[in-house]
């Protein structure tokens, strides 16, 4: 696919082999990007890879475990290896562990949180830097959670990291800004692979949240969040950047409850 919003760009999204992420990568493709699927599942990283590719476009699997500065920084590497350019980054990926009290969870999982959010963020971000700079133009489209702002239970890990990254991403938007350097972050609401796992434990939880929202339904990976990516990605947003976008169907405007039974305090 040549033509598109999207055409001539190149793309690296971490954890498009699943959820948020693979759709991200369908609608980037279908806007005429580049992509490469960097994911730690091989098997489905690169049946995704080939999707894209059936669709038309033009996409690479990467091997890429983000808790590993060397595996981030290559993803990024075979961007422009691949595809002469590293324009776009979509810091996505995460695979974490199930809800739990804030005084049961160990620094290890703090540590681990912090990794596959925060690093390797900023480890992507500044690999992709000098590239961007030497174009005068990039797009960085961050991840958050609704978890972090609205400090759901059970998450504390995962709402502290996420947190981070919108904090890291603010400042390196004020930083980069006149290089033409975008970088905004997203906070979905959305059936993702993290959902879908959170539902088979309590599908009681998931379903009042999805009730619960204003627009009553949790998100399309592509057509709801894909389509705000796609458009963070592209000339139409040249002049926003340090913005915190709630693609969540209004579920932040009071706050969607979210309250999984943590069991008994120690």
């Amino acid at each position: 696919m040549s033509e598109g919003r999207l055409a001539g760009r190149a793309a690296v999204i971490t954890g498009a082999a699943d959820g948020i992420g693979h759709g991200i990568a369908r609608r980037f493709v279908h806007d005429g990007a580049a992509v490469i699927v960097a994911d730690f599942d091989r098997e489905r990283g690169a049946a995704v890879a080939a999707e894209l590719v059936a669709m038309g476009g033009r996409a690479q699997f990467v091997a890429c475990d983000v808790t590993k500065r060397d595996q981030v920084f290559a993803a990024v590497d075979a961007c422009v290896e691949h595809f002469g350019a590293a324009d776009i980054l979509v810091n996505n990926a995460y695979s974490g562990e199930g809800p739990s009290r804030i005084e049961r969870k160990t620094d290890e999982r703090f540590d681990a949180a912090l990794h596959m959010c925060l690093f390797a963020t900023k480890w992507a971000m500044e690999r992709a830097l000098p590239h961007m700079k030497a174009k005068g133009w990039g797009r960085v489209i961050n991840m958050a959670s609704l978890n972090g702002v609205n400090a759901h239970m059970g998450s504390a890990d995962y709402n502290v990291a996420k947190e981070a990254v919108r904090a890291y991403s603010r400042s390196a938007a004020r930083e980069w800004a006149g290089h033409g350097i975008s970088i905004n972050v997203i906070c979905p609401a959305a059936v993702s692979a993290a959902f879908r796992r959170f539902s088979e434990m309590a599908p009681e939880v998931t379903a009042g949240a999805a009730a619960a929202n204003p627009m009553g339904r949790m998100g399309d990976p592509e057509a709801d969040i894909g389509g705000v990516a796609a458009f963070l990605a592209s000339e139409d947003a040249r002049y926003l950047t340090g913005n915190t976008l709630f693609v969540d169907g209004g579920g932040h405007i009071n706050g969607v409850p979210w309250a999984p039974d943590l069991g008994p305090e120690d």
